[in-house]
């Protein structure tokens, strides 16, 4: 095992892949001659050159559009937003067009594709640096979501995507970027993309939670473990396709669920995870499903706010005790 930082298993990840098939190439604003914007890209211009490793113009319809033209053409494009809130500007590439020319060209064309870069909130960055995408993108078919929390699932889950022959949503955190974690040596470093890690086993009460939001949940389960309480939690690792399975059988064991979503509650991943669980898990739950999401506004600027804004440990914690019905 290594201990990298998660920009580096990022660019382990894309420097591997790059390595090992020629047709791989990352493209985005400030990738190359700046080493990206948060530096995941550093060192790759002069590795692989300025026709693998492509500055573009502030264009992300235009460099979407020409990666997806590049991935039907037989290329394995890998397009970096500087962040997720940029991709409503190509929204029609993304949704329109890698999601569904494999499904309209009768299976013609694969998208090999792979979009990534920032998402979710980083603090004071005010409304339009700071959405959640992970509910957008994963209502539409055709599009799998990724959305990783530690620097070990980052470079394996993206290793994966880059193999995949479906396009790709790949979400990070701009708050991880320096993240360290141990990351595995193996020489070919492969997690499958639709399968759940169960972070902490326990027996009392499920926690779901993905990115950033893992670290809110393992928190909690720590806060509960001093009083006694045993806390499972699962970290999706990947929204669409979803491992319900995995949450199933850990709420038939506890019985009791929260889901910890940094999104925005209406229409919400957590909202979908509710559903499935009482689709398939209802008789064996002992207490109503509790989400703890961001606030139903757009992200504010002022610090006490956007605190206030996001998904709290504190709500959580009270969460798990009204689920487990402890004063």
């Amino acid at each position: 095992m290594a201990i990298l930082q998660y920009r580096e298993a990022l660019r382990a990840a894309m420097t591997e892949e790059m390595e090992r098939e020629s047709r791989v190439f990352l493209m985005g604003e400030e990738v190359a001659e700046y080493n990206g914007a948060y530096k995941v890209s550093e060192g790759m211009l002069e590795q692989f050159g300025p026709k693998r490793i492509i500055d573009t113009p502030i264009s992300e319809n235009g460099f979407c559009g020409l990666g997806v033209g590049a991935a039907m053409a037989g290329l394995r494009p890998i397009i970096e937003f500087m962040t997720f809130n940029f991709s409503f500007v190509a929204i029609d590439q993304l949704i329109n067009n890698a999601a569904k020319i494999r499904y309209m060209s009768g299976g013609q064309f694969n998208i090999p594709i792979v979009f990534r870069g920032a998402n979710g909130a980083a603090g004071q960055l005010a409304a339009t640096h700071n959405t959640s995408t992970e509910s957008i993108y994963a209502t539409i078919p055709g599009l799998k979501v990724v959305a990783p929390s530690n620097p070990d699932d980052a470079k394996g889950l993206l290793k994966s995507s880059i193999r995949d022959n479906n396009p790709v949503i790949f979400l990070e955190s701009e708050v991880m970027f320096g993240w360290k974690g141990e990351v595995s040596d193996e020489k070919d470093y492969l997690i499958p993309i639709g399968k759940a890690r169960i972070g902490r086993v326990g027996t009392d009460v499920t926690i779901v939670a993905h990115s950033k939001s893992y670290w809110i949940a393992m928190d909690v389960a720590d806060q509960l473990a001093l009083e006694g309480f045993s806390a499972e939690v699962i970290d999706p690792r990947t929204i669409r396709p979803f491992d319900i399975d995995t949450v199933v059988e850990s709420i038939k064991k506890t019985n009791r669920c929260v889901i910890i979503d940094e999104s925005n509650p209406f229409a919400s991943i957590s909202s979908e995870i509710a559903y499935q669980i009482q689709e398939r898990a209802f008789d064996h739950l002992d207490a109503p499903i509790i989400r703890i999401t961001s606030k139903d506004v757009p992200a504010p600027y002022a610090k006490n706010l956007i605190e206030y804004y996001m998904p709290q440990a504190k709500d959580a914690y009270d969460a798990c005790k009204r689920v487990m019905y402890v004063k």
